[in-house]
């Protein structure tokens, strides 16, 4: 694989959206031609998308019914780009790999063990598959890595992923795994970059704030525990979904309101969160701009701020201590009055933020006296996923080296 001659497609499947980029291979990778394709299923279906010198994206409509279709009708579209056929291979967010602690080559084998546990994340893992295998189908030869995102939580220890029910459900998989994997990944890559200590030898406690949530405690470089746990629904409050809730509250409902397994597990991935609470959006943005004249937006955001803050202070016991703070994803980077209030109160653990420098999203926003580095960091899992899938390239073109 030559640099410049050559480029990696990375494909991030979500529940209702594909994002995608094209990076020129080289050092550093240089990202092309990249975009989104949104409101899969519903109407007014648009595949958007820019070149790497674009400051304004450009739209179009597809007729996507579902992820299949969209997958094909994206792939239409590559085919006709003139980057697409120098792509040698394409890289996958796949968001639940159970054991697996590195991205890996897409083998039948493989395949086979993604829809064998389909049912452990069905929002993401068929759409996921069906990506993966619209590729196969069109391009037989075209190498596909599978990225996984619960890869970076693997080095958890054991009594971070053990869920208190019985033992046997242990021995099946059914065990706290963590996801934003990818994120965290490339988060802990960029600290490295930017010469912070705390990214290989000290404590660390990421905070993946967007419409999925969840905060990672790493000490020396691994994760030692993570927010969400065998579902991406657990943890923290998010956009749509509710977080950790009582178990006894699904009987309850069940009793209460006949409400069937589907009908809860819809309402506390899709009808929860600060859409739930706030009855109006589940967008941080339009609930901060509505919470002086709504209680239901302000309480909203309150929850949101005050669950994170709990998190970090759970996750300072857990690590002994902290040494940075990184908020990311879409909140995370682009809300300072929702930063400010998350920190509000943390002094006690050595956060000590500087107003003006949070209102700006400096790359630092605590003071430089603060004993914790807090730090807001752009994250890029479509580049972790390019990296990624480099690496695996390498090595492989080293062992065939090697045989000859």
């Amino acid at each position: 694989m030559k640099p410049g001659d050559s480029n990696i497609l990375t494909i991030n499947g979500g529940s209702s959206s594909i994002k995608f980029a094209l990076y020129k291979v080289g050092d550093p990778l240089a990202r092309g031609l990249s975009g989104k394709v949104d409101r899969i299923g519903l109407s007014g279906t648009n595949l958007t998308f820019r070149g790497p010198c674009e400051r304004l994206q450009n739209t179009r409509e597809l007729i996507a019914a579902d992820h299949k279709s969209a997958a094909n009708s994206l792939l239409d579209w590559l085919e006709t780009q003139p980057d697409f056929a120098s792509v040698n291979a394409v890289g996958h967010r796949v968001v639940h790999g159970m054991k697996h602690s590195e991205p890996e080559i897409v083998t039948p084998d493989l395949l086979n063990e993604l829809h064998r546990i389909a049912p452990y994340d069905p929002d993401h893992l068929p759409r996921e598959i069906e990506l993966i295998e619209a590729f196969r189908q069109r391009h037989p030869k075209l190498p596909q890595m599978a990225c996984f995102d619960t890869a970076f939580h693997q080095a958890m220890p054991r009594v971070a992923k053990l869920l208190p029910i019985p033992r046997r459900f242990d021995a099946k998989g059914i065990q706290r795994y963590g996801f934003h994997g990818l994120s965290y990944a490339y988060l802990m890559e960029e600290l490295a970059r930017l010469g912070d200590p705390a990214g290989k030898t000290g404590r660390v406690i990421l905070a993946h704030l967007g419409n999925g949530a969840s905060l990672a405690a790493v000490r020396a470089g691994k994760s030692i525990d993570t927010s969400m746990g065998f579902t991406p629904t657990a943890g923290l409050v998010m956009s749509t979904r509710s977080g950790d809730l009582d178990p006894g509250l699904a009987p309850y409902l069940a009793r209460t309101e006949q409400m069937t397994t589907k009908q809860f597990y819809d309402m506390v991935n899709h009808e929860s969160g600060l859409l739930g609470i706030s009855e109006t959006s589940s967008d941080m943005r339009d609930l901060l701009e509505r919470e002086t004249g709504d209680v239901r937006a302000a309480e909203a955001v309150a929850l949101f701020c005050y669950q994170v803050k709990k998190w970090i202070g759970s996750f300072a016991a857990a690590l002994g201590g902290l040494d940075t703070l990184v908020f990311a994803g879409g909140i995370g980077e682009n809300a300072p009055v929702a930063r400010a209030r998350i920190c509000e109160g943390l002094n006690f653990l050595g956060v000590d933020l500087n107003e003006s420098r949070n209102a700006e999203t400096a790359p630092v926003i605590s003071t430089d006296a603060s004993r914790v580095i807090v730090r807001v960091i752009r994250t890029d899992e479509e580049l972790m996923i390019a990296r990624s899938v480099c690496r695996i390239l390498e090595t492989r073109a080293v062992d065939k080296n090697d045989q000859a």
